[in-house]
């Protein structure tokens, strides 16, 4: 484990809610989530990263991490943990990101799932600390706003 020991060293705090409803039962979007070989086929899918790493222990005190490599770009690294888990109702985790190597960001995560008339309402809350000017949060939330783009093309397919 590396220690900063610069004089630039700044911290920035964000928190970020991303709220959608989804056109799918509370059963299908909570297994997107909670079935660790649907949660592969959307989660960080994308055709410019390659993964070096994957793993997910869907369970309290279990993990999860993406490791890999942006085309033309830097190697990412994600790993987290539950925290809480309450089935069809809420994760509460933590992770953290590296970017080339570069410790990025710690977070603390609420997911909240809720049936409404027409399909599934996803509620996901980020508090985030995130370290050394290389990102104030504003980048978080719009990678997950696209995220969960990603999670209605794969629960319409």
């Amino acid at each position: 484990m590396s220690t900063n020991t610069s004089t630039d060293s700044t911290v920035a705090h964000a928190t970020f809610v991303v709220d959608r409803t989804f056109d799918a039962s509370l059963e299908s979007v909570w297994d997107a989530f909670a079935v660790p070989e649907q949660f592969r086929q959307w989660f960080g899918a994308d055709d410019n990263f390659t993964a070096t790493e994957e793993s997910d222990d869907f369970r309290v005190g279990g993990g999860a991490v993406q490791d890999g490599k942006w085309h033309d770009g830097p190697t990412s690294r994600y790993v987290g943990t539950y925290t809480d888990i309450v089935d069809k109702r809420r994760i509460v985790s933590t992770y953290d990101m590296w970017i080339a190597g570069e410790h990025l960001s710690t977070s603390v995560t609420t997911t909240e799932f809720a049936p409404v008339d027409g399909g599934t309402r996803v509620t996901y809350t980020e508090h985030g600390v995130f370290l050394d000017g290389k990102d104030d949060g504003s980048q978080r939330e719009g990678g997950f706003a696209g995220i969960f783009d990603a999670l209605a093309a794969y629960l319409a397919r």
